[in-house]
């Protein structure tokens, strides 16, 4: 990501509460109407046969949890349940489009957002693997200067820390509050140093290495670390070291296009007015603008997790964990945060790897057993402004994740 390759967003400043939230996601983001929610279900094998009646979290449990989202309002709903054997389990909820009875497609793109995260934090470690670089080298090491001012150090923080958002890093992203403001800046661009300066104009949130703060800023940073370690766009590294090797033939940066791929469900955002929006087109920085679907995340996180794509031993530092911040709590209770991965734990004992993302219009859901032999993920294309929505939607789909990996039917008893 360099200066001559824009990260993109809307130009101002976007409100602390905001800013506080993952990426812009959590962000809270619209809702189609709830009469719409829930108008089309499907629930089908991936071959697009019918469900089984096999034990443990079947296609009925998929779909119900899926349908459990819809009728939180959410518009479109999109999940997957993959195993190493056996075929994926696929349910959708809503409709692609609000004020139609367009199905959902089943294997839709979606904006990922941070999801992206923990390919650039594999990136990282690969490099770390091979000698290139450092957890220990400071951000000074390889850009001096970028970071400096108003108390801002790069000399004291290091790559660990980028990684694991313990860098004290303020985040003040560009972004829309209202409508008025999407409509007005959705097609605007910022270059990562222009994000990092906006960044500076702010003393940290903490000392690196003292405390936890969900960090987007410290992301943008380590994309130019990759840059000048590589001698390569951090883009063309992530796409030779992980999307191709893993066959994730459908994951992408749009780059300067503000539209996805078709098919794909519409993304909604529901601003504090309470009016929905269609935010489906918008130009994204790059890192949190990579756009997916369901079975390439899947792939993902089984590739990472299986031991494809990193050494036992920089595993072991990727899963090395600290707590999150306890206003976080409320989005991820238990939550513990590694190096690009969170650790939340599962009803049925022990614990489980993911890294949701949440951008305008769409936030997404993900989950995988510590050796990645069971992962799932849910799209959905809605997200709210009121925390108390936001919060009912990340408990719901949540609890899918939960009972997709704890491998226990959704409506029994103690789920």
């Amino acid at each position: 990501m360099r200066s001559t390759t824009p990260a993109s967003a809307p130009k101002h400043r976007p409100s602390q509460q905001r800013r506080d939230r993952i990426r812009r996601g959590w962000l809270a983001v619209a809702v189609a109407a709830r009469g719409a929610a829930g108008v089309a279900t499907a629930a089908q094998l991936s071959d697009g046969t019918a469900a089984t009646s096999a034990p443990g979290y079947r296609q009925e449990d998929l779909h119900r949890d899926a349908s459990a989202l819809g009728a939180l309002g959410i518009t479109g709903v999109q999940a997957r349940v993959t195993t190493a054997h056996g075929r994926d389990l696929v349910a959708t909820a809503g409709v692609a489009v609000a004020g139609t009875n367009r199905s959902v497609p089943r294997d839709g793109y979606f904006r990922m957002a941070s999801t992206g995260k923990a390919l650039m934090a594999t990136v990282i470690l690969q490099l770390v693997d091979e000698g290139r670089l450092s957890l220990g080298d400071t951000v000074d090491r390889w850009l001096p200067g970028a970071v400096d001012g108003n108390g801002n150090d790069g000399r004291g923080i290091t790559v660990r820390q980028l990684l694991q958002n313990t860098s004290g890093l303020h985040d003040d992203l560009p972004g829309f509050d209202t409508a008025q403001e999407y409509y007005q800046h959705r097609y605007d661009s910022y270059t990562p140093e222009q994000i990092v300066a906006r960044a500076m104009k702010h003393r940290p949130d903490f000392q690196p290495g003292t405390d936890w703060n969900y960090s987007n800023t410290g992301y943008v940073v380590l994309g130019m670390i990759v840059d000048k370690a590589t001698g390569r766009r951090w883009q063309e590294e992530v796409e030779r070291r992980i999307l191709k090797p893993l066959g994730m033939n459908h994951t992408y940066l749009p780059g300067t296009a503000s539209t996805l791929r078709g098919p794909h469900a519409d993304g909604y955002q529901v601003f504090p007015s309470g009016e929905r929006t269609d935010v489906t087109e918008q130009i994204v920085p790059d890192l949190g603008g990579y756009v997916s679907t369901t079975a390439d995340v899947n792939r993902f996180f089984q590739g990472l997790l299986s031991g494809r794509l990193l050494s036992g031993a920089r595993m072991a530092e990727m899963k090395d964990t600290v707590p999150v911040a306890s206003r976080f709590e409320a989005f991820w209770p238990g939550g513990r945060y590694g190096l690009g991965l969170v650790k939340r734990p599962l009803t049925c004992g022990g614990s489980y790897w993911s890294h949701e993302g949440g951008e305008a219009g769409y936030i997404t859901l993900n989950g995988a057993t510590d050796d990645g032999g069971r992962t799932v993920t849910v799209s959905m294309s809605t997200s709210f402004n009121a925390p108390e929505e936001s919060i009912r939607q990340q408990k719901a789909s949540s609890d899918l994740v939960d009972h997709a990996l704890c491998d226990t039917s959704s409506n029994r008893p103690g789920n």
